[in-house]
């Protein structure tokens, strides 16, 4: 069958496969194409065949860039909470379906893979990146959250690498993706073309036959610095522990933190924390109701136009520094 444009869907032997197809914006998700892959997916769940789905991204840049934050500005500005609510609740409910899918998912991930494209790979039961596959939360730069469940799986990665990610953005490379645990296996670029073809010949039987052992980790040598200081209590307490190591990375993270919209980073850490504790469910419900909060900050509106739309890089954050969040308002957006 075929979806819309931006999302084709169809039936290749033993698979269905999904291809998101807005390459030009770097297969970035809209409400339209969130539908058109829960519809796929529904057709698909209680049929005998295909026996597997995979989904992939149009292009050689991206598997999908994240959600369209432009067009969520632009509600924000015009102060229409609706179509908002709109976005997000159907959006977490399609990472809640491929998460609960009864058949196997295969995310065939190449190039970009950020915010809501994470959501639309890492819950499913297989997720193959490429050497040229880029993991990243990045949410902190624009004043979002990280959410499509992000605060239930980033607190399960090993150590306190999920929050360092959060807080961060910090970008991993595809091999270091699998090492991190946001992969299931690591497959060079130039065997992902006849991976999928095996998949719709011979099903998911085929993955360990193309999957290669990954390059070592690229951020082994900064993993215990990133579990002492990201094992705070608090983001003060992250902000001295990077102060007290003085280190050429503490120093880079610490500058990387501090660029970040302060009020983004107390409220990244209390949701990605408190996720620790919480079902996928629970985590994707409470990221819901903190975007009804985060959207109307002045923080979002300008850290979208500083990113995404004018792209000058230099948002004004309000309040401009982490000690100048007032903790009791950030509380109040998790009453």
């Amino acid at each position: 069958m075929t979806s819309d444009a931006s999302v084709l869907a169809r039936r290749d032997g033993r698979i269905g496969r999904i291809v998101l197809n807005r390459p030009a914006a770097l297969n970035a998700l809209d409400l339209p194409m969130i539908r058109a892959i829960r519809a796929a997916l529904e057709g698909w769940r209680d049929t005998a065949e295909p026996y597997a789905v995979a989904i992939e991204g149009a292009g050689e840049r991206a598997f999908c860039s994240g959600g369209d934050v432009r067009a969520i500005r632009a509600h924000a500005l015009a102060g229409e909470s609706e179509p908002i609510e709109r976005f997000f609740t159907e959006e977490y409910a399609l990472n809640l379906a491929i998460a609960e899918y009864p058949k196997p998912y295969v995310a065939l991930i190449d190039g970009i893979c950020m915010g809501g494209g994470i959501g639309v790979s890492v819950h499913g039961r297989f997720r193959v990146a490429s050497e040229q596959a880029l993991f990243a939360m990045p949410e902190t730069a624009i004043a979002m959250l990280p959410d499509v469940g992000s605060s239930f799986f980033l607190p399960r990665l090993p150590g306190k690498l999920g929050l360092y990610m959060a807080l961060t953005g910090a970008r991993l490379m595809g091999p270091d993706a699998v090492h991190a645990g946001l992969a299931t296996h690591y497959v060079p670029r130039d065997r992902l073309a006849a991976l999928g073809t095996a998949l719709a010949a011979d099903g998911t039987a085929v993955l360990p036959g193309f999957a290669e052992p990954p390059p070592p980790f690229r951020l082994a040598g900064q993993r215990a610095a990133i579990d002492r200081c990201f094992s705070a209590p608090d983001v003060p307490g992250i902000v001295a522990r990077l102060e007290a190591e003085d280190s050429e990375w503490s120093r880079t993270t610490l500058a990387t933190l501090r660029s970040m919209s302060p009020s983004a980073v107390l409220w990244s850490f209390e949701i990605v924390t408190r996720g620790a504790q919480r079902s996928l469910a629970e985590c994707l419900q409470a990221e819901l109701a903190l975007t009804r909060h985060v959207t109307r900050h002045p923080d979002f509106a300008e850290g979208v136009r500083a990113m995404v739309v004018d792209k000058d890089r230099k948002p004004r954050w309000s309040p401009a520094r982490i000690e100048e969040v007032a903790p009791a308002r950030i509380a109040a957006m998790f009453c």
